[in-house]
């Protein structure tokens, strides 16, 4: 977010402005200030077109900017109490009959220039900080998926091990068993013959 324009005015009266883009924007300062007047709040936040604007009101002083986002409200506040603080320690350049003069009026846009550069400097830095930890978040999450898929792999490569030990095993054990199996048919075979063999032999004894 930016701050595009900033004002200082007494009632509806503006002691100096400073605009950093092009438009007009002296129709919605006018309504905003005199919305300022009606509510008599110490702040005020109005949005007027496609900007946003923020005022700040103190011993009827009114400290008001613009910005283009509507969202964040702390930049614009924390610009504003230190704009009134800047003057309120120079009281001077409110005591001065109106219409202000040029030297007062360049000391107002020193002040607002001043500090537009340097909150709108420090919000480019908060957003490519912003930005930086995004990118980190991401590849932290990144590194996690990664790790997750390469453990999932791994198990599913156990598996397939186990699988393929499991098959191997069953195909070793089947032939002995297939083995072992004729070999009782035979063992009996051949223990029935003999014992036919052996009964045959006795009879033939006896008949002698």
């Amino acid at each position: 977010m930016t701050i595009t324009y900033s004002c200082i005015a007494n009632g509806r009266v503006i002691l100096a402005e400073l605009a950093l883009t092009g438009g007009n924007y002296q129709d919605a300062v006018s309504s905003v200030l005199k919305l300022v007047l009606l509510k008599a709040e110490k702040k005020t936040t109005a949005r007027i077109g496609s900007y946003v604007y923020h005022t700040l009101l103190i011993d009827g002083i009114t400290y008001l900017c613009a910005t283009d986002n509507p969202l964040d409200v702390t930049l614009p506040s924390a610009f504003l109490d230190e704009v009134s603080r800047t003057c309120s320690e120079n009281p001077v350049m409110f005591q001065e009959s109106f219409p202000p003069s040029n030297a007062i009026v360049a000391d107002f846009q020193q002040v607002l220039g001043r500090c537009m550069m340097k909150h709108n400097q420090s919000q480019g830095e908060f957003m490519i900080s912003d930005l930086k930890s995004q990118v980190t978040d991401v590849k932290n999450s990144m590194s996690q998926n990664i790790d997750k898929m390469l453990k999932r792999e791994e198990k599913r490569n156990i598996l397939i091990d186990r699988t393929d030990n499991l098959q191997v095993a069953k195909s070793s054990v089947a032939p002995c068993s297939l083995l072992g199996q004729a070999q009782e048919v035979f063992y009996n075979f051949a223990s029935a013959w003999c014992q036919d063999k052996s009964l045959g032999l006795r009879c033939q004894k006896t008949w002698v």
